[in-house]
């Protein structure tokens, strides 16, 4: 693929996303993670070094047309991470296997001079021989087939990335009966399509019931509550205004979220600040659920470069005779501080907001962070 080719495939995927405004989060980091794995396979490359650079060259590309969008940003991070790391894993088999081709048994008798005791030397030379030829034979096996075997390597651990992907929320509702309790009152809000099947997996064993608040002017929330409506789980509605009046009989609060930041912070549905902070006053837990996709290697220092300000017409009409003379804010999202948050659940568990430095040491590179970062104004 020549660099002309990876520019109109980049710029295919950039007007897509566009075009897709109400895609979901996880279809953006599945359709992102298939376009790279499209660049590893057809891209020339000699060594993982350019291989990077490729992909980094792409995720600059895609993340300053979606700056605001982090979960591209953090799928691009994460692709330059396992690049080294299949690199790195590779190397270490090749090592295994040369170190195994070269501790071959000494020929005995071979230090010592044999022409002076009369025998010939030509079955010992042409042994020594076959064996050097033999290792440059094998030598060269190696370096002919290291770039088709480094690439079936890297499209191995992303075809894995994939299917972590694809299986996200299946993973992630399978821990919800150790969260959710019989008779228990959960409160929510928005619309997360991670949390509708961790509510939806946990009401197979479990009776409880759900307050949604509705999420106004997107009114997110009357989506959830229909998606929720059936005999196994009891749904309420309430206004947004009544989320602290009701936190005293709600038993946990549960979460979606956009984005984690680095220091347990989220990225949430407007309204969720609200929640987070009600259910500080009562005491009341508060599970996030979202996938290690979502979890990124960037602090919150600047919250107004990672949300998005809509029309304020839903909650305060153009028509109205003050509208003149003050300014209306109407944020797409609510930053929730690491301390209103108790738990995180990802497809590998539940972990505290503290134990984010830990996924972050495992899933990203520094050096990839610094390189991409310039992109995000």
């Amino acid at each position: 693929m020549s660099t002309k080719d990876l520019s109109y495939l980049i710029d295919n995927f950039t007007l897509k996303l566009d075009q897709s405004k109400d895609c979901s989060s996880l279809k953006k980091a599945l359709e992102t993670a298939n376009l790279i794995k499209n660049v590893v396979n057809s891209s020339k490359w000699d060594d993982p070094n350019t291989l990077m650079e490729l992909i980094r060259f792409t995720g600059k590309k895609i993340v300053k047309t979606s700056q605001k969008d982090l979960v591209l940003f953090n799928v691009i991070c994460r692709m330059t991470h396992l690049v080294r790391t299949e690199a790195k894993n590779y190397r270490n088999t090749l090592e295994i296997a040369s170190n195994t081709n070269n501790n071959t048994p000494k020929q005995s008798g071979m230090s010592t001079p044999v022409m002076g005791l009369g025998q010939s030397t030509y079955n010992s030379v042409g042994k020594l021989i076959n064996l050097v030829e033999l290792n440059l034979l094998q030598q060269s096996r190696i370096e002919n087939t290291s770039r088709l075997n480094l690439k079936t390597f890297i499209l191995q651990g992303i075809n894995d990335f994939i299917e972590e992907l694809e299986n996200t929320r299946i993973n992630i509702a399978s821990h919800a009966t150790d969260h959710i309790h019989s008779n228990e009152i959960i409160m929510t809000c928005g619309h997360s399509k991670t949390v509708e099947r961790f509510l939806k997996n946990a009401s197979r064993k479990r009776r409880f019931m759900v307050v949604i608040t509705e999420s106004a002017p997107s009114y997110q929330g009357h989506k959830l509550a229909a998606a929720l409506a059936s005999p196994d789980i009891e749904t309420v509605v309430i206004p947004d205004s009544a989320a602290f009046a009701m936190m005293s009989r709600v038993n946990k609060v549960i979460l979606g979220a956009h984005t984690v930041m680095a220091n347990g912070g989220l990225i949430t549905n407007s309204g969720a600040q609200m929640i987070a902070m009600a259910a500080k006053y009562h005491s009341t837990p508060v599970v996030v659920c979202a996938g290690l996709y979502k979890v990124s290697p960037l602090f919150p220092f600047d919250q107004d470069s990672f949300n998005t300000l809509v029309s304020p017409d839903g909650i305060f009409p153009y028509k109205d005779e003050i509208s003149d003379q003050i300014d209306v804010l109407n944020p797409v999202c609510d930053y929730v501080g690491p301390e209103y948050v108790d738990l995180l659940v990802n497809h590998l568990g539940g972990h505290l907001p503290s134990y984010i430095y830990r996924l972050l040491q495992e899933n990203y590179d520094d050096q990839d962070i610094v390189a991409l970062c310039g992109t995000i104004s």
